[in-house]
């Protein structure tokens, strides 16, 4: 039945004596509504993991703290998430879906009050981990009540909505962010989401409550949990924490690394033998779940990474403003926005590993052009690579989505929705981490290559010496000068090298797309089937 399969994800499997609900799908304006109410509550919990990342030297300054202290704000934030994003499914049982989602949406409302209020580091951090532990349940229960507000032959679509906010929220988090820090202050990349949240939480609730299944008494796998805890825990401080005490120089990361191994070794043992786990780690015997997750989540690393690394180089060595670095990548969604509706529509005619075969290409050619960038280049030749990437971002989640959730039971989607959404932000966290250390590390290199041929034999850079000494300049100033000069074109050089590696990656994943099976009916309807 097809609306069964939308309906059951908040529940357990029915016994076989009682009937599952059946919840017709939304019309009209409350369709509308509810579709604007979970795509307002998901944009503004992704926006938040992105917001306060250009806000952290205002933050920093006003607590008296230093940067590094400061990134903790952001630190604090996703390991709470990781941990609660997976506990979806546990969760949804135990509170009933609608019940949950508006809990975490007024909770999160609470958490960012209190963030813009706290009058010390100590307080903010705590509060950000609140409001990270629950955003948790939000990403993965807004595609199911999305999925169980539209028909069968709509749920291309529903996707669509959910995937355009996911994806264009984390770019328009630090143009925003930016943009409130310097006009405003800092409080206020917090105090947004109050009116936000509120008018979400309570169209969801009017709409929704009357298609809740309703909670039901299951145990808690206490030691589970506790795994999970460490186990995502220890590994987030790793990865964020890890460029800043240089990986595995450091005796914490090594401890923390150690950890985090051996906690996720026990913590599978248990779950798989586990009779009520707190995260069904089964589904990953399932070729599509576990090719499908990991195709989007490798593929959002590499998305997430770049998605960091251009402003910070545009701001950072090409001279450009915070807001023109916001105007240079914000485009990017606008050709999402068009095709999105496109693929939602046609992803129950067309196989869905055709589709994401096009957005791999389509982000590993728009790498490629980005991977000729040079100190030269102007703001049409950075905006146009921009704007294409969209056109990649409108094929990339609808099809990937499907992949994943194909020939899932209906109670089995919150689950899977929780899990696939924790490796995907880890994902992007990892790509976060990896690609910065790895612009310097190569820019160091760079650098030192390009130091090499600065010497009384090169009669080009003699001649620069003296130039810059003609006008005005000492030899230590013109010195410092040209190490300027050189740090750019190392730095520019570094980003492009990460550009054209990603391009290759982008290519080689479209192989593990197609070890899927074909998907049955194109079915995006997700738990649907």
């Amino acid at each position: 039945m097809s609306n069964t399969a939308v309906v059951a994800p908040g529940a357990s499997p029915a016994p076989s004596t009682a009937p599952p609900v059946v919840f017709e799908p939304l019309k009209g304006g409350q369709l509308v509504l509810g579709t604007i109410a979970l795509s307002l509550a998901t944009f503004m919990n992704v926006l938040d993991t992105s917001i306060a990342n250009v806000s952290i030297p205002a933050i920093a300054g006003d607590m008296g703290v230093s940067p590094a202290q400061g990134t903790w704000v952001i630190t604090s934030f996703a390991v709470a998430n990781a941990i609660s994003v997976p506990l979806t499914g546990w969760l949804t049982q135990r509170f009933g879906q609608v019940r949950l989602f508006t809990m975490s949406v007024l909770l999160f409302v609470l958490a960012s009050w209190l963030c813009g209020l706290a009058p010390n580091i100590g307080m903010l951090i705590a509060f950000r981990v609140l409001q990270g532990l629950v955003a948790g349940p939000m990403i993965p229960l807004s595609q199911t009540l999305l999925l169980a507000s539209y028909p069968r032959a709509m749920a291309g679509t529903a996707m669509a909505m959910w995937a355009m906010t996911v994806l264009v929220a984390p770019v328009a988090g630090p143009l925003l962010g930016g943009w409130i820090t310097d006009n405003i202050s800092w409080p206020w990349i917090f105090y947004i989401n109050i009116p936000v949240g509120l008018i979400a939480a309570a169209l969801i609730w009017s709409i929704y409550r009357s298609r809740d299944p309703g909670p039901r008494r299951v145990p808690l796998d206490v030691v589970g949990l506790g795994l999970l805890v460490l186990f995502v825990g220890t590994m987030q401080v790793m990865i964020d924490m890890g460029k800043e005490l240089d990986w595995f120089e450091s005796g914490e990361i090594v401890l923390l690394t150690v950890v985090s191994a051996v906690s996720f070794m026990f913590f599978v043992a248990w779950e798989l033998t586990e009779k009520h786990p707190i995260v069904e780690i089964r589904l990953f015997a399932r070729r599509n779940f576990v090719a499908g997750t990991l195709a989007l989540s490798i593929a959002y690393g590499l998305f997430f990474g770049n998605v960091v690394l251009l402003p910070l180089w545009l701001q950072q060595h090409m001279g450009y403003t915070a807001t023109w670095a916001g105007l240079a990548t914000a485009p990017v969604g606008l050709l999402a926005i068009v095709l999105s509706p496109w693929v939602g529509k046609n992803v129950s005619r067309i196989d869905p590993r055709k589709l994401a075969t096009i957005a791999f290409l389509g982000f590993g050619a728009v790498l490629w052009m980005r991977s000729h960038f040079n100190t030269q280049a102007d703001f049409m030749t950075i905006l146009i690579p921009t704007l294409l990437q969209g056109a990649a971002m409108a094929f990339f989640f609808i099809p990937l989505q499907a992949i994943v959730f194909s020939g899932l039971s209906p109670h089995q989607t919150p689950s899977a929705a929780g899990l696939s959404n924790f490796v995907r932000i880890t994902a992007g966290a990892v790509g976060t981490s990896l690609f910065t250390t790895l612009w310097e590390s190569r820019a160091s290199l760079h650098h030192a290559q390009l130091v090499e041929s600065i010497h009384t034999g090169n009669a080009t850079a003699m001649a620069t010496l003296d130039q810059l000494m003609r006008g005005g300049m000492n030899r230590e100033q013109a010195l410092a000068s040209i190490d300027r000069m050189i740090n750019q074109q190392a730095f520019t050089l570094a980003v492009t090298d990460l550009f054209y590696l990603s391009a290759v990656l982008f290519f080689v994943l479209v192989a593990m797309i197609w070890v899927t099976r074909p998907v049955a009916g194109a079915a995006v309807d997700a738990g649907a089937h």
